[in-house]
């Protein structure tokens, strides 16, 4: 039963916290809406173009970390595709 009052509790915090934010103006909800977060290698340069899709899956392959999800699925992520 504890675990139910605490998240009654963390729902009611959570629809506390969006009456607040609905209260501010759009303007404000966009500029505290998104964060930013560093991406390596994506964010050092101003833009990149490549002559094919091909071309650029495998420049990801080949420089983004795998972390940012650019790369080709492994094989459990493909059985999980394919499952879906």
């Amino acid at each position: 039963m504890s675990e139910r009052i605490r998240e009654s509790d963390g729902l009611d915090d959570f629809r506390r916290q969006c009456k607040r934010n609905l209260k501010r103006s759009v303007e404000e909800r966009m500029r505290y809406g998104f964060c930013y977060v560093y991406k390596p290698v994506l964010d050092d340069a101003p833009w990149r173009s490549f002559n094919s899709t091909t071309d650029y899956r495998k420049w990801c392959r080949d420089f983004l970390p795998e972390y940012l999800g650019y790369g080709e699925p492994d094989d459990l992520q493909r059985r999980i595709l394919d499952a879906a």
